[in-house]
Protein backbone atom coordinates (compact mmCIF):
# COMPACT_ATOMS: atom_id res chain seq x y z
CA UNK A 1 0.00 0.00 0.00
CA UNK A 2 3.39 2.78 0.85
CA UNK A 3 4.17 2.09 -2.85
CA UNK A 4 0.99 2.38 -4.04
CA UNK A 5 0.20 5.60 -2.41
CA UNK A 6 3.68 6.88 -3.15
CA UNK A 7 3.61 5.94 -7.17
CA UNK A 8 0.18 8.14 -6.52
CA UNK A 9 2.18 11.43 -6.01
CA UNK A 10 4.54 10.63 -7.78
CA UNK A 11 2.41 10.82 -10.78
CA UNK A 12 0.36 13.94 -9.43
CA UNK A 13 3.65 15.94 -8.94
CA UNK A 14 5.07 14.83 -12.67
CA UNK A 15 1.77 15.62 -13.74
CA UNK A 16 1.71 19.41 -12.55
CA UNK A 17 2.95 22.09 -14.34
CA UNK A 18 4.00 23.59 -11.48
CA UNK A 19 6.80 20.57 -11.05
CA UNK A 20 7.98 20.83 -14.35
CA UNK A 21 8.25 24.46 -13.86
CA UNK A 22 10.13 24.35 -10.60
CA UNK A 23 12.38 21.51 -11.56
CA UNK A 24 13.69 23.20 -14.95
CA UNK A 25 14.28 26.49 -13.02
CA UNK A 26 16.36 24.71 -10.55
CA UNK A 27 18.48 22.88 -13.26
CA UNK A 28 18.65 25.82 -15.58
CA UNK A 29 20.09 28.02 -12.23
CA UNK A 30 22.79 24.58 -11.27
CA UNK A 31 24.10 24.80 -14.70
CA UNK A 32 24.34 28.72 -14.89
CA UNK A 33 26.51 28.70 -11.58
CA UNK A 34 28.16 25.30 -12.47
CA UNK A 35 29.46 26.68 -15.72
CA UNK A 36 30.55 30.15 -13.60
CA UNK A 37 32.50 27.77 -10.92
CA UNK A 38 34.31 25.88 -13.92
CA UNK A 39 35.51 29.19 -15.27
CA UNK A 40 36.43 30.61 -12.16
CA UNK A 41 37.92 27.31 -12.06
CA UNK A 42 40.12 27.45 -15.00
CA UNK A 43 41.30 31.04 -14.10
CA UNK A 44 42.87 30.03 -10.69
CA UNK A 45 44.49 27.29 -12.21
CA UNK A 46 47.87 28.78 -12.69
CA UNK A 47 48.01 29.92 -9.20
CA UNK A 48 47.13 26.48 -7.53
CA UNK A 49 49.53 25.21 -9.17
CA UNK A 50 52.70 26.09 -7.35
CA UNK A 51 50.59 25.36 -4.17
CA UNK A 52 51.44 22.61 -1.90
CA UNK A 53 48.28 20.48 -0.91
CA UNK A 54 46.12 22.90 -3.12
CA UNK A 55 42.42 22.67 -3.51
CA UNK A 56 40.87 20.46 -6.25
CA UNK A 57 38.46 20.74 -8.61
CA UNK A 58 36.15 18.73 -5.95
CA UNK A 59 36.39 21.43 -3.32
CA UNK A 60 36.31 24.23 -5.72
CA UNK A 61 33.34 23.55 -8.14
CA UNK A 62 31.60 20.62 -6.89
CA UNK A 63 31.36 21.22 -2.91
CA UNK A 64 30.10 24.79 -3.99
CA UNK A 65 27.49 23.76 -6.43
CA UNK A 66 26.33 21.12 -3.40
CA UNK A 67 25.47 23.98 -1.05
CA UNK A 68 23.70 26.03 -3.63
CA UNK A 69 21.73 22.69 -4.18
CA UNK A 70 21.08 22.90 -0.32
CA UNK A 71 19.61 26.22 -0.65
CA UNK A 72 17.65 25.68 -3.56
CA UNK A 73 15.75 22.85 -1.79
CA UNK A 74 14.40 25.26 0.76
CA UNK A 75 12.60 27.01 -2.33
CA UNK A 76 11.54 23.75 -3.77
CA UNK A 77 10.88 21.92 -0.65
CA UNK A 78 7.76 24.27 0.24
CA UNK A 79 6.24 24.05 -3.29
CA UNK A 80 6.73 19.77 -3.57
CA UNK A 81 5.00 19.38 -0.04
CA UNK A 82 2.38 21.82 0.24
CA UNK A 83 -0.35 19.71 -1.47
CA UNK A 84 0.55 16.36 0.25
CA UNK A 85 -2.34 16.56 2.69
CA UNK A 86 -3.77 19.90 2.80
CA UNK A 87 -5.52 19.83 -0.45
CA UNK A 88 -7.02 16.54 -0.36
CA UNK A 89 -8.19 18.02 3.15
CA UNK A 90 -9.62 20.66 1.49
CA UNK A 91 -11.15 18.88 -1.30
CA UNK A 92 -12.62 16.41 1.41
CA UNK A 93 -10.84 13.42 -0.49
CA UNK A 94 -8.77 13.24 2.73
CA UNK A 95 -11.81 11.59 4.45
CA UNK A 96 -12.29 8.79 1.99
CA UNK A 97 -8.97 7.45 2.60
CA UNK A 98 -9.20 7.86 6.19
CA UNK A 99 -12.41 5.57 5.63
CA UNK A 100 -10.77 2.76 3.92
CA UNK A 101 -8.58 0.11 5.55
CA UNK A 102 -5.10 2.26 5.40
CA UNK A 103 -3.17 2.83 8.30
CA UNK A 104 -1.59 6.13 9.07
CA UNK A 105 1.54 4.94 8.64
CA UNK A 106 0.85 3.56 5.34
CA UNK A 107 -0.70 6.97 4.10
CA UNK A 108 2.28 9.30 5.42
CA UNK A 109 5.01 7.10 4.48
CA UNK A 110 3.87 6.44 0.72
CA UNK A 111 3.51 10.35 0.31
CA UNK A 112 6.88 11.00 2.00
CA UNK A 113 8.15 8.41 -0.71
CA UNK A 114 6.37 10.01 -3.14
CA UNK A 115 7.70 13.50 -2.41
CA UNK A 116 11.70 12.77 -1.27
CA UNK A 117 11.78 10.84 -5.03
CA UNK A 118 11.07 13.93 -6.36
CA UNK A 119 13.24 15.50 -4.25
CA UNK A 120 15.88 13.09 -5.01
CA UNK A 121 15.32 13.63 -9.30
CA UNK A 122 16.67 17.29 -8.70
CA UNK A 123 19.23 16.26 -6.35
CA UNK A 124 20.62 13.85 -8.25
CA UNK A 125 20.65 15.93 -11.81
CA UNK A 126 22.59 18.75 -9.56
CA UNK A 127 24.78 15.57 -8.86
CA UNK A 128 25.95 14.73 -12.48
CA UNK A 129 27.38 18.10 -13.30
CA UNK A 130 30.06 17.45 -11.88
CA UNK A 131 30.63 14.23 -13.03
CA UNK A 132 31.01 15.96 -16.40
CA UNK A 133 34.68 17.14 -15.23
CA UNK A 134 36.18 14.06 -14.78
CA UNK A 135 36.94 13.70 -18.71
CA UNK A 136 39.59 16.85 -18.29
CA UNK A 137 40.31 16.50 -14.35
CA UNK A 138 40.82 14.55 -11.08
CA UNK A 139 37.51 14.28 -8.65
CA UNK A 140 37.72 13.10 -5.10
CA UNK A 141 34.99 10.88 -5.48
CA UNK A 142 34.85 10.44 -1.91
CA UNK A 143 34.06 13.94 -1.32
CA UNK A 144 31.38 13.94 -4.09
CA UNK A 145 29.88 11.23 -2.95
CA UNK A 146 29.43 11.99 0.89
CA UNK A 147 28.06 15.62 -0.70
CA UNK A 148 25.21 13.92 -2.75
CA UNK A 149 25.03 11.52 0.34
CA UNK A 150 24.35 14.81 2.34
CA UNK A 151 21.96 16.36 -0.33
CA UNK A 152 19.54 13.50 -0.25
CA UNK A 153 19.80 13.26 3.54
CA UNK A 154 18.72 16.81 3.57
CA UNK A 155 15.96 16.14 1.02
CA UNK A 156 14.90 13.76 2.86
CA UNK A 157 14.93 15.91 6.21
CA UNK A 158 12.99 18.64 4.37
CA UNK A 159 10.34 16.64 2.97
CA UNK A 160 9.45 14.89 6.10
CA UNK A 161 9.47 18.78 7.92
CA UNK A 162 6.76 19.99 4.98
CA UNK A 163 4.61 17.03 5.06
CA UNK A 164 4.00 17.49 8.32
CA UNK A 165 3.17 21.03 8.05
CA UNK A 166 0.42 20.11 5.07
CA UNK A 167 -1.15 17.97 7.66
CA UNK A 168 -2.03 21.20 10.00
CA UNK A 169 -4.25 23.58 7.86
CA UNK A 170 -6.30 22.88 4.40
CA UNK A 171 -4.27 26.21 2.85
CA UNK A 172 -1.17 24.69 0.34
CA UNK A 173 0.09 28.50 0.21
CA UNK A 174 -0.01 28.62 4.21
CA UNK A 175 1.40 25.16 4.87
CA UNK A 176 4.12 26.02 1.92
CA UNK A 177 5.09 29.45 3.89
CA UNK A 178 4.99 28.03 6.88
CA UNK A 179 7.86 24.95 5.60
CA UNK A 180 9.76 27.63 3.86
CA UNK A 181 9.77 29.75 7.66
CA UNK A 182 10.82 26.48 9.98
CA UNK A 183 14.10 25.53 7.21
CA UNK A 184 14.80 28.94 6.75
CA UNK A 185 14.93 28.94 10.46
CA UNK A 186 16.65 26.11 11.48
CA UNK A 187 18.99 26.70 8.42
CA UNK A 188 19.79 30.05 9.61
CA UNK A 189 20.34 29.04 13.39
CA UNK A 190 24.04 28.05 12.94
CA UNK A 191 25.14 31.71 11.61
CA UNK A 192 24.06 33.53 14.46
CA UNK A 193 26.64 34.05 16.80
CA UNK A 194 24.24 34.33 20.01
CA UNK A 195 22.49 30.93 18.78
CA UNK A 196 25.02 29.14 17.53
CA UNK A 197 26.62 27.52 21.05
CA UNK A 198 23.40 26.96 22.28
CA UNK A 199 20.98 25.57 19.13
CA UNK A 200 23.81 25.23 16.35
CA UNK A 201 23.70 21.33 16.43
CA UNK A 202 19.91 21.57 15.53
CA UNK A 203 20.89 23.29 12.27
CA UNK A 204 20.95 21.40 9.03
CA UNK A 205 23.57 23.76 8.24
CA UNK A 206 26.13 21.94 9.97
CA UNK A 207 26.02 18.51 9.74
CA UNK A 208 25.66 19.21 5.89
CA UNK A 209 28.78 21.29 5.59
CA UNK A 210 31.02 18.47 7.52
CA UNK A 211 29.68 15.96 4.79
CA UNK A 212 30.81 18.30 1.96
CA UNK A 213 34.35 18.34 3.87
CA UNK A 214 34.25 14.29 2.90
CA UNK A 215 33.19 14.06 6.78
CA UNK A 216 31.14 11.07 7.46
CA UNK A 217 30.16 10.41 10.83
CA UNK A 218 27.53 8.69 12.54
CA UNK A 219 26.67 11.97 14.82
CA UNK A 220 25.63 13.81 11.76
CA UNK A 221 23.79 10.52 9.75
CA UNK A 222 21.65 10.35 12.72
CA UNK A 223 20.37 13.91 13.17
CA UNK A 224 18.75 13.19 9.60
CA UNK A 225 17.23 10.26 10.27
CA UNK A 226 16.29 11.56 13.99
CA UNK A 227 15.51 15.01 12.29
CA UNK A 228 12.84 12.79 9.43
CA UNK A 229 11.97 9.95 12.03
CA UNK A 230 10.35 13.24 14.09
CA UNK A 231 8.28 15.09 11.58
CA UNK A 232 7.10 11.73 10.22
CA UNK A 233 6.12 10.68 13.88
CA UNK A 234 4.65 13.96 14.27
CA UNK A 235 2.97 13.67 10.76
CA UNK A 236 1.19 10.16 11.52
CA UNK A 237 0.00 11.23 14.81
CA UNK A 238 -1.70 14.36 13.34
CA UNK A 239 -3.68 11.67 10.48
CA UNK A 240 -4.38 9.30 13.55
CA UNK A 241 -6.15 12.29 15.33
CA UNK A 242 -7.80 13.48 11.44
CA UNK A 243 -9.38 10.10 11.60
CA UNK A 244 -10.73 9.84 15.22
CA UNK A 245 -12.19 13.25 14.93
CA UNK A 246 -13.88 11.82 11.85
Amino acid sequence: MILTIAAREWRSLFLSPLAWTVLAAQQGLMAWIFLLLVQDFQALQGRLAGVENAPGVTDLVAAPLFRIAAWSLLLITPLATMRLFSVERRARTLDLLLSAPVSAVDMVLGKYLGAVLFLWVGAGLAGLMPLSLALGATLDVGKLLAGLLGLGLLAAGFAAAGLYLSTLTVQPIAAAAATFALLLGLWVVDLQETTHRLFGYLSPLRHYDALLLGLVNSADLAYYLLFSALFLGLAIRRVDDLRLRD
